[in-house]
C-alpha cells in the first residue's frame, strides 16, 4: 500500500475513523491523535464522537467496540477488516490494519518535526518500533494463553494442566522475560524519557507503551525502574489522559 500524499482534509467532516477495542492494543493510536500540545473541538455523534486537532488538521471519528464476555474482539470488527482484530483505521480509501502500520502511517502522513527521532536515535526507533510487536508481545501473549488454558479447562484436568504449563512459564517464558526486562532498562538508562532519545514521543514510545503498561499492571515483578518511570511519565501526559477520556475504560491505565 503507497501512502497517499498531498492530503488536505476538512475540518467540517471527519477523515480518519479509529476502530478502538478497549483494554487493546488500539490505545495506543489514541494516544498518537490526541495530541498534548493541540486544541480539541469535539461533538457528539449518534454511536460515536468526533474530534478536530487544529495542529494537525486532521479530523477523526473513534468508533468503540466492546469486548464479548470470553474476552474477544466482537464480530462486528470482520466487517472492518478480515481478522477482525482491533486497531484498524479507515482514511478515506485507505484501510489499515496493525498497529505497528498505522502509528507509522499516521506520523509519517500527519506528523510534525518533532515526531521524527533524532538523527542519533533513528536505529533505536526503528528497532523499538518492531521489536514491541515482533519480539516483546507475543512473549507476553504466551505467558497469557499458558495462564489462562488451565482456567478454560474441565475442572479434572485443570490441575494438571496448571503444573506442566505453570513449568513451562517458569523454565521457559519467564528467563526470557527477564532478558527482555534487562534489554530495555540498559537502553532507557542510555535514552532518557524516550526510547529514540529525543524530547518527544516517536514511534517507537506509542508502540512500546502498550507491552510496558501490560507488564506493570499484570507482571510488575518483571518492571524495572526505568521501564516503570516510562510508564508512568506517559500515563501522566494531558494527552494520554485525554485519550483515555475519549476511548473509555482502559484496565492497564493504572492513574
Amino acid at each position: 500500500m503507497s501512502v497517499p500524499q498531498g492530503h488536505q482534509p476538512s475540518l467540517s467532516q471527519p477523515k480518519v475513523i479509529v476502530h478502538h477495542l478497549n483494554d487493546s492494543r488500539s490505545q495506543r493510536v489514541l494516544w498518537l491523535l490526541v495530541r498534548s500540545d493541540s486544541r480539541f473541538i469535539f461533538r457528539d455523534l449518534m454511536e460515536s464522537r468526533v474530534y478536530s486537532q487544529e495542529e494537525l488538521e486532521v479530523p477523526y471519528e473513534i468508533k468503540n467496540y466492546s469486548r464479548n464476555a470470553d474476552r474477544r474482539a466482537p464480530k462486528e470488527l470482520l466487517d472492518v477488516s478480515p481478522l477482525g482484530k482491533s486497531p484498524v483505521i479507515t482514511d478515506g480509501d485507505v484501510t489499515l490494519a496493525e498497529s505497528g502500520a498505522i502509528v507509522t502511517y499516521l506520523i509519517e502522513r500527519y506528523g510534525k518535526d518533532k515526531d521524527q527521532p533524532p538523527a542519533s536515535g533513528r536505529l533505536h526507533d526503528l528497532y523499538f518500533t518492531h521489536y514491541s510487536e515482533g519480539s516483546f508481545m507475543p512473549l507476553l501473549v504466551q505467558k497469557l494463553i499458558l495462564t489462562i488454558i488451565p482456567q478454560k479447562a474441565p475442572i479434572f484436568i485443570s490441575f494438571l494442566l496448571r503444573m506442566v504449563l505453570g513449568q513451562v512459564v517458569k523454565q521457559v517464558l519467564d528467563p526470557e522475560l527477564r532478558k527482555h526486562q534487562a534489554l530495555i532498562e540498559d537502553h532507557l538508562a542510555k535514552s532518557g524519557t524516550w526510547f529514540a532519545g529525543g524530547e518527544h514521543p516517536t514511534a517507537a514510545d506509542y508502540m512500546m507503551a502498550f507491552p510496558l503498561e501490560a507488564l506493570v499492571s499484570e507482571e510488575p515483578h518483571f518492571v524495572g525502574p526505568k521501564a516503570l518511570a516510562f510508564v508512568n511519565n506517559v500515563q501522566s501526559r494531558p494527552a494520554y489522559k485525554r485519550a483515555l477520556d475519549r476511548g473509555g475504560k482502559y484496565t492497564y491505565a493504572k492513574l
